[in-house]
C-alpha cells in the first residue's frame, strides 16, 4: 500500500510541473478551492516562473501518460475544469513523440516469445500514429495481408497503475475537504471512471473482442464495417487488424475530391450509431472525426474500440422514446422520460424541464444532419 507521504511527494512534483506551465493559477485563485489545496499550490510554484497563460496540454504531457489520458478526459468536461481549460486541453488529442523501434520490437518479440520477423514480412519502423498509450505501426503478414499493428507503448500499465493510485488519493481527500461545491462536481467518480476505461484500453485483447463483438453486431448495416482482427498476432500488449486504406472522415477536401456524398455519409454515420445504440445495445463510444474513415467504396470503417458502451433493454426503450419525442417535438414526454429513468431529480419541475428542452430542441428540429 502506497504511503500519503509518496502520494503527497508525486502530488508537489506534478504541481511544479503544472506551475511551470502556468496551469496552478485557477486552482489557487478558485474561492471553492479547498484550504489544504490551496496551500498545496502555493507550496509546489514556489521558486517558479510562471508565463502568463497557462498551457494546460503541455503541463500534462511533461507529467507522462497518465496525466495525458486524464487530460483528455477533462477536456470533455468544462463544468469541471472551465472553458479555458478544456479548450486547452483538446491539444492532446494531437499525436505525440513516439517511442524508439527497438523498444517495439523487443515488446512484440516478449510478448510472442519469437523473433518479430516469424510474424510479419515487412514491418514499418517508422510509426503512423502515437498516443499516450499505445502507438500504431503498418506490417505485412508472413502470408502477405497488410495489416496496421497496435503496441501498447512499454512500461505503460506500471505507469498507469502507479499514476491513479495517486489520483484516487487526491481525489477522496479533494471530496472530503472541500465542501458541498466540490462534492457536487464528485471528483471520485470522475477518476472512477477514468480508471475504468483505462484499465480496458491497457488491455488490447480486450479491444479486440469489443471490434470483433461491434463487427457482428454491425454485419447487416451495409456502408459501415469495423476492420477483421488477426487473432494469431494479437494478444494483451499488441493487436493487429486488417490495415485500412481510406479517407478520415474529417478531410472535407478529399472526400469531395473523391466525389463522395457528404450528406449521405453523414446520414449513414447516424444510423450507424442509432443501430448499435438501439438496437444492439453495444455501441463505440470514441467515434469523434478520427476515429472514422472513408474507403474507396464508399463505406465508412470505424477505429479504436478502447473505449465502448452498453445499454440495457429498458434504457434502450427510454432512449428511443426521447430520440421520438425531439424528432416529433412533444418536449413534455421527453421531459417525463427523463424524471421516469431518474436522469433529472424529482424535485425538478416537469414542465420548466420541457420548456428548458424545447429551447434547445426547436432551433436544430428538422434541420438535416450534414
Amino acid at each position: 500500500m502506497t504511503l500519503p507521504a509518496t502520494h503527497i511527494r508525486r502530488l508537489l512534483g506534478w504541481g511544479r510541473t503544472l506551475a511551470r506551465h502556468g496551469a496552478l493559477r485557477g486552482i489557487e485563485n478558485d474561492p471553492n478551492t479547498p484550504a489544504p489545496v490551496r496551500t498545496l499550490c502555493k507550496v509546489a510554484r514556489f521558486g517558479t516562473i510562471q508565463p502568463k497563460t497557462p498551457d494546460y496540454a503541455g503541463a500534462f504531457r511533461a507529467i507522462g501518460p497518465a496525466a495525458i489520458k486524464l487530460g483528455q478526459t477533462l477536456a470533455t468536461r468544462p463544468d469541471l475544469v472551465g472553458e479555458e481549460a478544456a479548450h486547452n486541453l483538446l491539444a492532446l488529442q494531437d499525436k505525440l513523440p513516439p517511442v524508439d523501434f527497438a523498444l517495439i520490437r523487443r515488446e512484440i518479440e516478449s510478448t510472442f516469445g519469437k523473433p518479430l520477423e516469424s510474424l510479419f514480412a515487412s514491418f514499418d519502423p517508422d510509426p503512423i500514429g502515437a498516443a499516450s498509450v499505445a502507438q500504431v505501426h503498418s506490417a505485412v503478414t508472413t502470408d502477405g495481408r497488410k495489416v496496421a499493428v497496435k503496441i501498447l507503448r512499454p512500461g505503460v500499465r506500471e505507469k498507469f497503475t502507479r499514476d491513479i493510485e495517486t489520483y484516487e488519493w487526491a481525489a477522496a481527500h479533494l471530496e472530503a475537504l472541500g465542501g458541498a461545491e466540490v462534492s457536487r462536481l464528485r471528483p471520485r467518480m470522475v477518476i472512477a471512471n477514468f480508471k475504468r476505461w483505462t484499465v480496458r484500453e491497457l488491455d488490447l485483447r480486450r479491444e479486440a473482442a469489443s471490434a470483433s463483438e461491434l463487427a457482428d453486431t454491425m454485419r447487416a448495416h451495409a456502408g459501415y464495417r469495423i476492420p477483421a482482427i488477426d487473432w494469431d498476432r494479437t494478444n494483451g500488449r499488441v493487436m493487429t487488424l486488417d490495415w485500412i486504406d481510406g479517407i478520415k472522415i474529417s478531410d472535407t477536401a478529399a472526400l469531395d475530391a473523391a466525389g463522395f456524398d457528404r450528406a449521405d455519409l453523414a446520414q449513414r454515420l447516424v444510423l450507424a450509431f442509432l443501430t448499435q445504440a438501439i438496437n444492439g445495445g453495444y455501441f463505440h463510444a470514441d467515434m469523434h472525426q478520427g476515429n472514422l474513415f472513408v474507403d474507396k467504396e464508399g463505406t465508412i470503417v470505424a477505429i479504436d474500440f478502447g473505449i465502448m458502451g452498453r445499454i440495457d433493454r429498458r434504457a434502450r426503450q427510454w432512449l428511443a422514446e426521447i430520440l421520438y419525442g425531439l424528432t416529433t417535438g412533444n418536449y413534455r414526454r421527453v421531459a417525463e422520460i427523463h424524471f421516469e429513468a431518474q436522469y433529472v431529480p424529482s424535485y425538478h419541475s416537469v414542465g420548466e424541464f420541457a420548456t428548458a428542452l424545447r429551447a434547445v430542441g426547436e432551433p436544430m428540429r428538422g434541420k438535416p444532419v450534414s
